[in-house]
């Protein structure tokens, strides 16, 4: 049985939300001592989600690599954005990378840049099995460097 494109993204933002959301909680509680907003979880599966569909609309020739810098890229984009509305707008206080070296507006930083490529491979290759086990699609398979497409 086939599921659904949109039944299918909801359930990967989910799981993407979910996991974010988890690694914000553990994060906080652990490291910064601070209070994970519900809105991560809405970040954590926005992320997870266009990292699966970017990783989706390329081929498989594309290095592990490169698709990781692009998913960092992502990331950057989102928690960008989310912190201008959140904490710049709503004046929320989220979070605020201001004593991060490399910061831009407190918002994002190149620290958590860096982590959010490490980040980006792992949701990568989780995206890319969950829809090979869970929805049949094919399985994946990686490597560091781009390859030439094959000649026919």
């Amino acid at each position: 049985m086939k599921i659904p494109t949109v039944s299918k993204n909801i359930i990967l933002f989910v799981v993407g939300g979910t996991l974010y959301y988890s690694i914000e909680f553990l994060y906080k509680t652990f490291i910064s001592l601070g209070v994970c907003h519900w809105s991560m979880f809405l970040l954590g599966g926005l992320c997870f989600l266009l990292i699966g569909l970017m990783n989706e609309n390329i081929l498989w020739e594309e290095s592990i690599l490169t698709q990781g810098v692009k998913g960092s890229l992502i990331i950057t984009a989102l928690e960008l954005i989310f912190g201008l509305v959140l904490n710049i707008r709503l004046g929320l206080g989220i979070w605020d990378y201001s004593n991060i070296p490399l910061n831009f507006m407190g918002q994002i930083c190149l620290p958590f840049s860096i982590a959010w490529f490490f980040l980006s491979l792992l949701a990568i290759v989780l995206d890319d099995y969950l829809r090979w086990k869970w929805f049949g699609e094919e399985k994946p398979h990686y490597h560091l460097y781009s390859r030439p497409p094959c000649e026919e």
